[in-house]
């Protein structure tokens, strides 16, 4: 730390007490000062000779004879004032970073100008504040941290100014010229764990673009933005460093924001900081983190910022949206929403990142008297879109869990990405599954929610392509006691084929009104048994699905007596009733009917992984709950 000693005569000053101070001399004092509650016996002379002020109060204060002077308002109080006096009196006095600004603001006060006398203490401290204080990195935020007490004093002096400005063009010098010592914490240097065998003591390491960040979190956050705007205008330091220094800046001073919470007594002050921060970040894209920009959208929430804010950070966080996890996106819900997440928000965030791929850049452009327009593509890769479709499908597996959460809602957030295409629909396979599930469970143990309805399942089962479903998530289906009959017989049907093709051999040879259920052909023929679409929206028995799958084998091997074997160990009334379903060449059609009119994808195109392949969930109870469901 730099300093500077001024005076050569022993300190003399002596106390009596907490509120009395005088010189030890021979002379007697002849006047008073009386600064807040401390009152100090000293002579006019020396004080006269340096102070504009203290000529004129004296002055004031004779006339009345009074001897007592009293002064309330001066910057930096008694410890200040005290500097001043022994400055006058000719004593050694030390002037540091953690002094300075108040010794500087005092003697202004004071009126200490080179108009009173040469060599006053303005002179000196400006002398020390341009040659030594400014030209330190940490002193200069030792400074700086110091004017806040000192308003509006230090402001008017420049102080503020002077040392933002000192700082800020520290932090944006080229980094091969930094050799001044400063604070970087964040990251273990490898000789500092011991691990470098050729550290022989002497640190040689090349200088991180982001050295200044972690002593700028000593700043509060009026100061802090001031010198991040300072370092933005010159526009030196790319985004990507700014961007590390507001995320170290928000982890040290808001508690609790890496686990996605605000601890902090002071919701006006962290309120604050989260504004200031999400007004300072980088207009880059990636400058910062998406996973940080979701932890600062929960922390804005958390402490009530405005809606601008907010809506900032959604616009901000859908431009980058393929980078997040799920657990960045399970945002709690406000109180007293009947929802455990904020659904709401995520599908705005959804919204953002879908506007980035529309066609709504239009250009005019004049020629003459024509008007042309001119439209730009989309700016979304593939890759993009499918990394976000997998993320949609893993948060719909998460808020499945929530036994409010309508279908209404699902089938919307599921339908945004339905555009995007990809090779396998696992994980929206596993997100229809839980819902199922969990709607299952409550209507086993709670009378408040009625059971999925037929028509229901069908939606949310027609949201997912079957033949996307790998051989894995086709396993866990066909034995899945939770969905229609109708989706069975088709993961059934693809996964017949699938084992075909994989083996060389031709199609299985099926029905033809199978077949013509995979092409989406009617038929006018019926068959003696008559079945209607509930009995295909119904749910199947684990009986049933035996029955399925022993006369699918059965036909798929073309082997009757292998299929008398199979059929002989399923119940002969279920058999009985899939055999008239499968025979069935008008019911086969409808099946397929909605589906081959949204042509290859058969419903939404949405997400990928594949559901449960948890034989605990295979054996899931049959039963059907209905949840809180807005259709």
């Amino acid at each position: 730390m730099k300093f500077m000693k001024l005076g050569s005569k022993p300190d003399s000053f002596q106390s009596d007490g907490d509120n009395i101070r005088y010189i030890d001399t021979e002379l007697a004092s002849d006047v008073v000062i009386s600064v807040e509650d401390v009152k100090f016996y000293l002579h006019k002379f020396p004080l006269l000779s340096k102070s504009a002020r203290l000529q004129k109060l004296v002055a004031s204060k004779n006339e009345g004879n009074d001897d007592e002077v009293r002064i309330h308002d001066i910057p930096g109080g008694s410890v200040a004032f005290e500097i001043c006096i022994k400055f006058c009196y000719g004593m050694t006095v030390t002037l540091n970073a953690y002094n300075v600004v108040a010794a500087r603001c005092a003697a202004e006060y004071l009126g200490m100008h080179e108009t009173v006398e040469k060599g006053n203490l303005i002179y000196k401290v400006d002398v020390f504040l341009s040659s030594s204080i400014f030209r330190s990195w940490k002193d200069s935020i030792i400074v700086l941290q110091t004017t806040k007490s000192l308003l509006p004093w230090s402001e008017e002096l420049k102080l503020v100014s002077h040392c933002i400005d000192a700082i800020a063009s520290k932090a944006s010098v080229d980094v091969s010229k930094v050799d001044w010592s400063y604070t970087y914490n964040r990251k273990k240097l490898p000789e500092e764990n011991g691990n470098d065998g050729n550290w022989n003591g002497v640190r040689n390491r090349n200088v991180p673009k982001d050295w200044w960040v972690e002593d700028l979190c000593e700043l509060d956050i009026d100061l802090y933005k001031q010198v991040i705007t300072n370092i933005n205008n010159r526009g030196i330091i790319g985004g990507e460093v700014v961007g590390e220094a507001l995320k170290a800046y928000t982890v040290r001073r808001l508690q609790g924001f890496s686990k996605g919470m605000v601890q902090c007594g002071d919701m006006l002050k962290a309120r604050s900081i989260v504004n200031a921060i999400v007004w300072l970040l980088p207009a880059e894209k990636g400058s910062v983190s998406c996973s940080f920009l979701l932890k600062l959208l929960k922390a804005a929430i958390l402490v009530d910022s405005g809606e601008m804010a907010k809506k900032e950070l959604v616009k901000r966080i859908g431009q980058q949206l393929e980078e997040a996890s799920v657990s960045d996106l399970l945002i709690r819900a406000p109180e007293g929403e009947i929802l455990v997440y904020d659904v709401k928000i995520v599908h705005n965030i959804l919204e953002e990142f879908m506007m980035l791929d529309r066609n709504s850049e239009t250009q005019l452009a004049e020629e003459g008297q024509k008007i042309q327009e001119i439209q730009k593509p989309g700016i979304l890769t593939e890759a993009s879109k499918l990394m976000v479709a997998k993320l949609v499908d893993g948060y719909l597996t998460e808020i499945a869990k929530d036994p409010n959460f309508p279908l209404s809602t699902f089938i919307d957030l599921a339908d945004m990405v339905s555009s995007f295409s990809r090779p396998a629909h696992d994980g929206l396979y596993r997100a229809i599954d839980m819902y199922l599930k969990v709607s299952a469970f409550q209507e086993l143990h709670s009378v408040e929610h009625p059971g999925v309805s037929k028509s229901e399942r069908k939606r949310i089962c027609r949201l997912m392509d079957c033949k996307k479903l790998s051989v894995d998530a086709c396993m866990h289906a066909v034995q899945n006691e939770r969905l229609p009959l109708r989706t069975v017989v088709q993961v059934l049907y693809f996964e017949q084929v699938r084992a075909a093709a994989s083996s060389g051999s031709s199609t299985p040879d099926l029905p033809k009104n199978i077949r013509d259920l995979n092409s989406g052909s009617h038929g006018s023929s019926r068959s003696a048994t008559t079945n209607t679409d509930e009995d295909w929206d119904a749910v199947a028995t684990a009986e049933e699905l035996k029955a399925l799958k022993a006369e699918v084998a059965a036909l798929r091997l073309g082997n009757e007596r292998n299929g008398v074997e199979i059929r002989s160990n399923t119940d002969k009334a279920a058999v009985g009733k899939m055999k008239g379903l499968l025979m069935s060449r008008n019911i086969f059609s409808k099946i397929w009917s909605g589906r081959a009119g949204q042509g290859d994808n058969s419903g939404s195109d949405s997400s990928e992984s594949h559901g449960s392949a948890n034989p605990e969930e295979a054996k899931s109870t049959p039963s059907r709950n209905r949840r809180h469901s807005v259709s």
